[in-house]
């Protein structure tokens, strides 16, 4: 394991360079006592997302794939192949069937996973959720910040390229994509204090993680309403549809976009003038930290996960439990913000 852990400090820390592909997760601070299984015991995880295929979930798989090689336990990686609240069920379902040890889970819907994650536990696996802040069926929901002072910030940005002035359309994977609507939440009361001269017109579109689906309904709303202004962009594909749109209908210095992305999927646009914009954390991280809380909580180690725990992962150092009446519910910190000056620095 050390000596694993000595190569993976090699590795890339979320404002760094990769120095190998499968050593991307900084390990070089791991919190390895947290992990340390009694007799070496290897457990057999689960990581389900939301949909398989798409730049944000290759990332996290590169994240759960380092977790396999530096710990040695059977972890993998699965998703349906576009985003359905029903297939990621069934995949679940499927792995219930298959007895495995812990899954951790980013729900496309809360609302459609809580039957199948309380059966889940019920068979005794434990469940680690990401991106899910009201689900009820987990032992630990894993949330990287504070959802609301997310899209705060987005809208913060947003703002400042609009003048604090005229109509937004904003973007959803679903509207059951409980983190994804928070977002939205946090940048609309931060428009409503700071830009009262903003408007957000239409309902919140849904475009299920999809960035054809993102430009088309994009598309639609700009027909419906011709001085619209902004974009805000809660899906990471949505960087890439709306940055389509504003190249292909000369909407350039027209239309603006703040949003979810990365460079390796909004590069070209935000290079380009056409967006401006982008914010994320490192999925890969995220997927790294799922596994860790899901080894600790099959260990046992239920007493040492709490508000202050350190994870050692870059954003993980501090955890904090915003909710005393829900102790299970676990942030992180910080966020990266890339604009066209700053997108050198991020190869993912």
């Amino acid at each position: 394991m050390k000596a694993l852990l000595t190569a993976a400090s090699l590795a890339l820390s979320l404002l760094g360079t990769s120095a190998f592909a499968d050593q991307i997760v900084d390990t070089s601070k791991l919190n390895e006592e947290l992990i340390a299984t009694k007799d070496d015991k290897k457990y057999t995880i689960a990581t389900v997302v939301k949909v398989d295929g798409i730049a944000w979930f290759d990332r996290m798989r590169n994240g759960v794939e380092q977790f396999k090689s530096d710990t040695g336990h059977d972890v993998w990686m699965v998703g349906p192949s576009q985003a359905d609240a029903a297939a990621q069920v069934q995949i679940i379902e499927n792995l219930i069937a298959q007895g495995v040890d812990a899954i951790a889970v980013v729900p496309f819907s809360v609302e459609a996973v809580e039957p199948v994650l309380k059966k889940a536990r019920d068979r005794g696996i434990v469940v680690i959720s990401h991106e899910a802040s009201n689900l009820q069926n987990t032992d630990y929901d894993l949330e990287a910040f504070d959802n609301l002072a997310y899209g705060a910030n987005l809208m913060k940005e947003l703002g400042k390229y609009t003048g604090g002035k005229g109509k937004y359309v904003a973007t959803v994977g679903s509207l059951t994509s409980k983190s994804q609507m928070e977002w939205v939440d946090g940048a609309v009361a931060y428009q409503e204090e700071h830009f009262p001269d903003m408007e957000m017109v239409g309902d919140r579109l849904e475009t299920y993680d999809d960035a054809a689906t993102d430009y088309t309904k994009l598309k639609e709303a700009m027909t419906t309403y011709p001085d619209i202004t902004g974009i805000l962009g809660a899906p990471m594909p949505t960087s890439a549809g709306a940055g389509r749109l504003i190249a292909e209908s000369g909407l350039k210095d027209k239309v603006f976009f703040a949003g979810t992305g990365l460079p390796s999927v909004a590069g070209e646009y935000l290079a380009n003038g056409d967006i401006q914009y982008i914010q994320f954390w490192d999925p890969a991280v995220a997927g790294y930290a799922m596994n860790m809380l899901a080894i600790a909580a099959l260990e046992g180690k239920g007493d040492q996960i709490k508000a202050e725990l350190n994870l050692g992962l870059n954003g993980y150092e501090s955890l904090i439990t915003p909710n005393e009446d829900r102790p299970n519910l676990l942030y992180g910190a910080g966020w990266v913000g890339v604009t066209a000056e700053n997108m050198d620095k991020y190869d993912f």
